[in-house]
């Protein structure tokens, strides 16, 4: 019902920023609540941000007032713009979202609720 393709990843230096961006595709994207999240190797997949169909966000304390979620429903986007990064966002970033029949009552943050995934794109962050 939904495919996810990420993009944007790469690699910079600790205090800097990049935009992820995330292509959807899918009849009803725009009922889609829709996540990133983060693997670093050895660690469990965690969640960083997520945004609801209409616009709400949510965010990991880790990540509050450096991170910035968003979507485009025209264009079937969610970017994920990340500024003052730091060694530890080091990880692959994946693209996630719901089912649109799903109503997640404010829960965005459980990673089993998100049934669509991408294949992750890579940042590295060097200090």
């Amino acid at each position: 019902q939904v495919q996810l393709a990420e993009s944007g990843g790469g690699l910079v230096q600790a205090g800097g920023s990049l935009r992820l961006s995330c292509a959807a595709s899918g009849r009803a994207f725009w009922r889609n609540a829709m996540g990133w999240f983060r693997q670093a190797p050895g660690k469990e997949r965690e969640f960083v941000a997520a945004i609801s169909g209409n616009g709400g966000t949510y965010s990991a304390d880790s990540v509050k007032g450096r991170f910035t979620i968003s979507r485009d429903n025209v264009k079937n986007t969610v970017d994920l713009q990340m500024n003052s990064l730091k060694p530890e966002d080091t990880a692959v970033y994946y693209c996630a979202a719901m089912d649109f029949t799903y109503f997640p009552g404010g829960n965005y943050y459980q990673r089993n609720k998100y049934i669509y995934w991408g294949q992750g794109t890579q940042v590295t962050v060097s200090s």
